[in-house]
């Protein structure tokens, strides 16, 4: 018979050995994914409407010799088959190629928008998740009560309203006036440009308010019925009335029993959040002319231009799947029969 710290060394090591097996799991997929994703940015783009080279020429007389030279410039002249291996090869050695109507690097484009999404979109996950979760908690705990009907109903709301619509809403109502309501927010942009220093600092703020505001009553509708949901499974098993009958008091069964157990869905739904940080919203940002990533990829649209939002799609969607990657690495830590 062998000793029990041999055991349970043995036991760690199996543990360790399941998770390492599980993470490497996810790392494949997603790997695929991204794989996936290359594939999707390439062929989808390319059955938008219109010729990037003629919308870049738009309104200046141009001969066929020089559209000719300009689409064998892009690479356009050439099969797709080959434009496709080129993309890949490049994409794949983080080149994202070159915007056709900035004229600049597709990387450094989107880095230069990458603060200012970071900024708005990143206040309003921070705030829209402890909302969501604050009161996705309290109104599961209280299920039935009036508070609860209250925040199910506003959410619901909220969830089924379209981001644009509430985002031109609140600029009727608080930037432009509508009745004894004055305009009290700009319609749009980060700054005035005209200030520094700590005025700067508030001048961001101001413009941020309504942007922020639509997306985060949006978002924390979504967080707090997920949240509730996933509460309301946990509240009748056993184990909370095993922690009622040893004398816990409600708000510590609550806090260290029901909400730890109930994580699972709500870290994903956090994560996915933070997945679209770095997404932004591109109707808000559109909306509220917001110089973002949003913004920068409907103007990418519009040519359309190519490269440039084969790169914002790319980023988008890498971004998600690392944030889901890194809630999967998650799981088994908060609830070790996940991975197992």
């Amino acid at each position: 018979m062998r000793p029990p710290g041999v055991r349970a060394a043995r036991g760690g090591s199996g543990t360790t050995v399941a998770y390492l097996r599980y993470g490497a799991g996810k790392l494949g997929g997603a790997a695929v994914s991204l794989l996936a994703v290359l594939v999707t940015s390439f062929f989808l783009f390319r059955i938008i409407p219109g010729d990037p080279v003629r919308a870049m020429t738009h309104g200046m007389p141009t001969s066929a010799e020089q559209l000719a030279t300009l689409r064998a410039q892009f690479g356009l002249d050439q099969p797709l088959w080959q434009q496709f291996t080129d993309y890949c090869a490049h994409a794949l050695r983080g080149d994202l190629g070159t915007s056709y109507q900035f004229h600049a690097p597709v990387g450094e484009l989107i880095a230069q928008k990458v603060p200012a999404t970071l900024l708005l979109t990143g206040t309003a996950v921070v705030l829209y998740s402890a909302l969501g979760l604050w009161l996705g908690t309290r109104s599961a705990w209280r299920h039935g009560g009036l508070g609860d009907r209250i925040n199910t109903g506003i959410a619901l709301t909220l969830w089924s309203v379209p981001s644009f619509w509430l985002g031109l809403l609140l600029i009727i109502v608080f930037s432009v006036g509508l009745g004894p309501v004055p305009g009290l927010f700009p319609t749009g942009g980060m700054e005035d440009g005209h200030s520094t220093g700590f005025a700067h600092v508030l001048d961001v703020v101001h413009h941020m308010v309504l942007p922020v505001l639509t997306l985060v009553a949006v978002g924390y509708a979504q967080t707090l019925l997920v949240t509730r949901s996933a509460l309301l499974d946990e509240m009748g098993n056993d184990y909370l009335t095993t922690a009622r009958a040893k004398g816990l008091r409600d708000d510590l069964v609550r806090r260290r029993h029901a909400v730890p157990n109930a994580l699972l869905p709500t870290v994903t739904m956090v994560f996915i959040n933070l997945g679209h940080v770095l997404g932004g919203s591109i109707l808000v940002e559109t909306v509220f002319s917001w110089p973002g990533l949003g913004g920068l990829f409907y103007q990418a649209l519009s040519v359309p231009d190519l490269p440039l939002v084969q790169g914002l799609f790319v980023v988008f969607a890498g971004a998600m799947i690392l944030m889901n990657l890194i809630a999967d690495l998650l799981y088994p830590l908060l609830d070790p029969r996940v991975g197992r």
